[in-house]
């Protein structure tokens, strides 16, 4: 475990993550290309839905990864509460615009999907409605840093809100189960093979999948790097004031 701990060190973070994040854009890259590619264009339609399922290589993935996102950065956030790891913090401030963005597109595809299948492009569904409030919890979260001038209350402050945030997450995720009511279908993918996609539509989906997976992971990297250099800048900033 002490090794894990090594990269705290905001040097140590930078040096190891500019030499992963390359890679990680190729295959990031790949993943998305290959998987949209082939799920858009080598796919039947649904015998049910026609054309209109294939949003589904765009909605699904975005939608593990806005909610996994919260996850992400409640576990950094506790891991700044119990460890006072700066960088911790730092992950979990870069993980809540791509966490955000991720939220947006999953409301904005679940629209343009939800419009020929229910009538209409948004309903009060349980899971549609926490996935809203998630939502605003991002946007709440990435205030809350703004509004604050010192970082670690900043960072204490936010990691209680983020605390509060992951009743909704765990809402977004699993409302189909805790209320059988709601126009929203069940889980698309699981482990259950009976309630899965067709195998057709499953393999272009874990492709896309892993590719969402890759593209938050650069990002937060790459964003967690910013973050760690703007802390810099601003405590020598605040060293050179008080001189």
């Amino acid at each position: 475990m002490a090794s894990i701990w090594e990269y705290a060190n905001p040097k140590k973070f930078i040096d190891t993550s500019n030499k992963v994040i390359p890679v990680l854009w190729v295959l990031t890259i790949a993943s998305l290309a290959g998987g949209l590619v082939w799920g858009f264009f080598f796919t039947p339609d649904d015998f049910r839905q026609g054309s209109t399922v294939k949003i589904f290589y765009l909605h699904v993935p975005a939608a593990l990864m806005a909610i996994n996102a919260w996850f992400m950065m409640l576990v950094a956030s506790l891991i700044w509460i119990i460890r006072r790891h700066h960088v911790s913090a730092l992950a979990a401030r870069a993980a809540a615009p791509v966490g955000m963005v991720m939220t947006l597109i999953a409301l904005f595809t679940g629209a343009i999907w939800g419009q020929p299948m229910w009538g209409t492009y948004w309903a009060w569904d349980p899971r549609l409605t926490s996935f809203l409030i998630l939502f605003l919890f991002y946007l709440g979260y990435i205030a809350l840093w703004e509004a604050i001038e010192n970082d670690d209350t900043a960072a204490d402050l936010t990691a209680v809100l983020c605390l509060v945030g992951s009743v909704f997450a765990v809402l977004s995720r699993y409302a189909v189960n805790f209320w059988n009511q709601g126009l929203h279908q069940g889980a698309s993918l699981s482990l259950d093979k009976e309630e899965n996609v067709a195998d057709i539509f499953w393999y272009p989906a874990l492709v896309c999948i892993a590719g969402f997976v890759l593209l938050f992971i650069v990002l937060v990297l790459t964003r967690t790097q910013t973050e760690i250099r703007a802390r810099r800048m601003r405590a020598l900033l605040a060293r050179e004031r008080m001189q």
